[in-house]
Order: structure tokens, then sequence, then C-alpha cells
């Protein structure tokens, strides 16, 4: 816990959390009410900040590296996964903006969790989303520091973890606008990317490339057929596809610091999603048709692999690159989501007040910098304890977008009845089919689960970050108890 800064630094201190008890002061324990978006936070946020934001949070190396993982797994039925992991996601992002529309706030889904579920569920679900955020910001310090020593192996990675770690922290204390700006142009240049890779993969395709024959179906029906591992290979590949589709929730978190809060969560949900599946899945079919799903590449590199398969000069050091702009913009993304969902859980009374400072610009500072130290001590632990403390760690949240998911199911199938109940009027953004895809939505979510939970590979982070999750559930009852057992003033 950071020390509050001294008099006259220019900080101002939120409004103190109302006690929550039962009841209907249980409902009310929120962000200081349903009008208060911001809760004390500028709205500098405009709504192509928004887009790239939740674009930022959500290309990754995950897609430029890791999509070798699934491949590996499932073939050229990879594509497949990706359009069923698409499809839970644009469920859970339905949710997710109907009850980000009818009532916005920073804290997003820990905020409606809260008001649907009880204060506990609002403490799980902001923890759990930040320690994810934050070791991410670790992970991926560490693979920009990799790639920029392969290319300048003079300088130690630690300096390079240091100075993105600076960099990033530095942006996320400016105004909330400059950072904003920052994150539209790193996102914008990974956008392009896999833009020009899309028009380039479909011209090699269809054979309109110099030296580059049409492929046809030959790598998608040969090396073991489209389905080379069966049934299992696909579930596995679905596992692979839905965390890389992690980090869109960031845009209903941003969306409180929005000029109009309701008509952008809405429009950014939409458009936002729909992006992200025509890229991830439109580069899984360039991929797979273009190259063997079995071949060296297709598994390690497959962008690197496609773009040299198709004749691009230099596609090794293209793609780094790339990579790298796509570590740095998820770093800027994930310092910002996590520094607003724990001033969230301060503003509620799930976290120390001296994080809930704001500078006179509207920045809260130390929850960024809290933010940031864990990610740092999170880089130092990868090299002091890289195969025990660091790997704890990874396990711990490696499921916690599943168990994210899942509460922002219940809440909006609970909000959703709660509204019903008292006869207002629905949201102005409504998840569609209520209540049958909501419950579709949490029986998949449970079967992805499950499948995790059987596989050997993957046990062991259900295992931890199913522990990590009992021990917040706990926290979270006894600091219901607590406040509840305070008079009320």
């Amino acid at each position: 816990m950071l020390a509050p800064p001294p008099a006259g630094t220019g900080t101002r201190t939120s409004p103190p959390p109302a006690p929550a008890g039962a009841g209907a002061r249980e409902a009310g324990a929120g962000e200081a009410g349903a009008g208060e978006a911001g809760a004390g936070l500028p709205r500098g946020l405009k709504q192509r900040h928004l887009s790239m934001i939740a674009l930022g949070g959500a290309i990754g190396a995950g897609l430029f590296v890791g999509s070798g993982v699934g491949i590996r797994a499932a073939g050229p039925a990879i594509v497949v996964a990706y359009v069923l992991a698409g499809g839970l996601v644009l469920l859970v992002m339905r949710m997710l903006a109907e009850m980000s529309a009818a009532d916005p706030a920073t804290g997003s889904f820990s905020v409606h969790a809260a008001k649907a579920l009880g204060p506990w569920a609002g403490l799980t679900a902001g923890w759990l989303y930040w320690s994810l955020l934050v070791v991410s910001v670790a992970a991926e310090a560490i693979g920009a520091a990799d790639i920029m020593t392969g290319s300048l192996p003079g300088v130690p990675g630690w300096v390079w973890m240091t100075l993105f770690m600076a960099v990033f922290t530095g942006s996320n204390l400016a105004a909330v606008r400059r950072f904003g700006d920052l994150e539209f142009w790193f996102a914008g240049l990974k956008v392009t990317a896999i833009c020009v890779f899309l028009v380039l993969g479909a011209l090699a395709v269809a054979g309109l490339l110099p030296g580059s024959p049409a492929p046809g179906t030959a790598h998608l029906t040969g090396h073991g057929g489209f389905l080379p591992h069966g049934w299992h290979g696909l579930a596995l590949g679905l596992v692979a596809a839905v965390f890389a589709y992690g980090g869109l929730e960031t845009v209903t978190i941003a969306a409180a610091e929005s000029a109009d809060p309701v008509r952008a969560v809405g429009r950014a949900a939409r458009t936002v999603v729909w992006r992200i599946c025509l890229f991830y899945i439109g580069s899984m079919a360039v991929i797979v048709t273009l190259l063997p799903w079995d071949s060296g590449t297709a598994r390690t590199s497959p962008y690197s692999g496609t773009l040299e398969r198709i004749g691009v000069p230099g596609a090794g050091h293209l793609m780094n690159a790339v990579v790298l702009v796509a570590l740095l913009s998820a770093m800027n993304a994930n310092i910002y989501g996590s520094s607003r969902m724990l001033y969230s859980l301060v503003h509620r009374g799930d976290a120390p007040r001296a994080l809930g400072r704001l500078t006179r610009g509207g920045v809260p500072r130390n929850a960024v910098l809290a933010s940031a130290a864990f990610g740092f001590a999170a880089v130092v632990l990868s090299v002091v304890w890289p195969d025990t403390v660091f790997r704890f760690l990874l396990n711990a949240v490696g499921a916690t977008i599943l168990i994210v998911w899942f509460l922002i199911g219940l809440s909006q199938l609970r909000l959703r009845r709660l509204r019903a109940g008292r006869g207002e009027a629905g949201p102005p953004v409504r998840m569609w089919l209520f209540p049958h895809l909501t419950r579709l939505t949490l029986l998949a979510i449970g079967a992805v689960l499950v499948v995790m939970a059987v596989e050997p590979d993957s046990r062991t982070q259900v295992l931890c970050t199913g522990a990590w999750a009992a021990v917040l559930i706990v926290c979270g009852l006894l600091n219901g108890r607590r406040r509840a057992s305070r008079p009320t003033p």
C-alpha cells in the first residue's frame, strides 16, 4: 500500500465509500450511485479512444505468437474454434454492454456484480481482474524486453523492462486524454498491420500475388484432415481461442471517462467485438490455408511464416516490430485498466483509501503507481524465481477471465430480473433472447472450465485461480460483515 502524498502536492481525495449494510444499502454500494459514472474522474476520452483502448488490450502477443498453440492443438479446425470463441465473447460483451449502458461505472462489471450478487461478488470480480491485468503487464514487459535484447544484445533485459514500465507509468499519470491519444496510435499501428496481413493473405489465397500460386484446400484437408486431432483437439483449440479474446472488457471501464458513457459503451461494445472477430478469424483462416498446420512455422511463428510463404522480405524482423508494438500497447492499456479497477475498489471500500487520491487533473495517481509497482515486482520475481513464484502468479490468473465472464452472466441475469420486478423500463442496450442466451453463455463458460480442469496442462491454472478466487470470496464476505456491523451515520 502506498502512503498518501503530502499536503500541498495537488491531490484530492475521492469521497469516502458509503457504509454498506444489507438489503437496499448493499445494492447502493456501487460507485456512489448510479448516476456517478466516473466517480470523480474527468470525462476526457472520445469514441475513437474507447475503440482503440479495447483493441489495445485485446490484440497482444497472444494473437501474433500465441495463436500457434491453438493451431498445434486443433489444426485447420482452429478457424472453427475462433468462430465459437468469438460467438461466446460476443454474448458476454452484449451482456456487459447492457449493464454498462444502464449504469456506467468506473469499475464496470465489478460494480454490477456488487449490485446484483452482493459486495463479496464485486470485491472478488474487481481484485481478480486487477490481478490478471498487473500480471499481464509483467508478462508483456518481459516479452518486449526479449525482443529488444534479440535486436540489441548489448543492453540487458532488465534495462528495457525498467524503461518500458517507467514510460507507461508516466503515460498513465498524465491526463486521461493524453493516455487515450497514445493508445489510439499504438492500437492503430496494430490494426494497420493486421489489415495489411489480411489483404496480402487474401490475395495469396486467390493466387493473385506473383510467385505465390493459390494453395486451394490442400492444407485444409491434407496433413491429417481438417480435424487432425478430432473433437478433443478442437476443444483444446477453443480454450486457446477464448483466452485470445480477453481484454475487451476494458472498454466498459474506460467508457465511464467518456463524455457520453451510455452511448459510448453501446457503440464500442458492438463495433470492437466485430472488428476483433474479423481480425482473429480472418487471420487464422489465412494462416491455415497458406501453411501446413503441422509445419514448424505455423506452430511457433504463424504470422512470420505466412509472410515468408508469400515472399514478403524481412518478414521475421517485420513481425518482431509488430509484436513489440502489440506488447507495448497492451502494457499501456492494462496499466490503465488495472488502475481504474483499483480506484473503483477504493471507492466502494474494498481497497485502502490512500489509493483513491486524485490529482488536480483527475488521475488516480496512487492507484496507477500501485498497479505499476506490482507489475514491476512481478517482473523482478520472473528474474529471481522464474519457475516458482512467477509461475504461480501466472497460474493464479490463468482462468481468471472465465470466472469474470461467469460473474458477468450471473449479474446480467439478476439485474434484468430486478429491473423487471421494480417495473422499470428496459435498458437502452439489451441482451438478445433473454434469458435463454444468457443461460447458454453460462453453460458454455462452465464447459470451457471443465475442459481446462480435465486437461493436465491447464488443470493447475484452474486450481490456482479457483484457490485465489476462494480467498477473495472469503475476504469479501468478511469485509461485508464488517461494514454491516458499523452503525449507520
